[in-house]
This record gives structure tokens, C-alpha cells and sequence, in this order.
């Protein structure tokens, strides 16, 4: 989508601090830390958010979490790490695509859920 931020991040249009690149993904840190670690990742087709993801492109998804981890490692989060996904405005979502935050670093508490 050409008005999309996440979409705009991806093509390079808008600069951003990457951490992990293939050809179905990208991650990059947040702007706007909650955590002394916290990455977005992404996908690189336009999804909406969660309420976009079909059977047809639930493989973004799985690949999506088969990605975490690895990028989790390479972070050195080895005492552990939260995934959060806002789904709607509602819950907080801002950005109209399917995003995931890695955020870890230190001890997180429930208030940051």
C-alpha cells in the first residue's frame, strides 16, 4: 500500500534501523522503545493486522514466528522475551499492518502486556 508506514519502512522510502531481513520478512527497532529491546517485525506483503491474516497467506505468519527466535538469539534475550501483537484501534494498533514486537532486556511486568 502506498500510504502505508510499515509498507514505506520495507521499499526503504522511510529509513529505519533494521535487524533482520529475508525475503518474506523485516525487522527493525522501534523508534519508541517500551524495552530496553524492542523490534518489530514485520511482513513484507501488506497485511492489515491480525483480523487480515486467511488461510491464503497464513504462511507469512508461521514464517513470521519461525523468525522471532532466531532474532530473539542474536539479541542475546536468553532470560526470556514478550511477542505482542495489537490487533485493532481498540487494543492500540496504529500501524494498518501485521506487526510483531519482540520486546525484552529485562524484566518485564504485567503493566507492559
Amino acid at each position: 500500500m502506498s500510504d502505508c508506514l510499515f509498507c514505506k519502512i520495507i521499499s526503504g522510502e522511510i529509513p529505519s534501523n533494521k535487524v533482520y531481513e529475508d525475503e518474506t520478512v523485516y525487522a527493525f527497532r522501534d523508534i519508541a522503545p517500551q524495552a530496553p529491546t524492542h523490534i518489530l517485525v514485520i511482513p513484507k506483503e501488506h497485511i492489515s493486522g491480525c483480523n487480515g491474516v486467511t488461510v491464503d497467506n497464513s504462511a507469512v505468519v508461521a514464517h513470521i514466528f519461525a523468525v522471532i527466535p532466531q532474532i530473539a538469539q542474536a539479541e542475546g534475550l536468553t532470560g526470556g522475551y514478550r511477542v505482542v501483537s495489537n490487533c485493532g484501534p481498540d487494543a492500540g494498533q496504529t500501524v494498518p499492518h501485521l506487526h510483531f514486537h519482540i520486546l525484552g532486556g529485562k524484566q518485564l511486568t504485567l503493566e507492559m502486556a
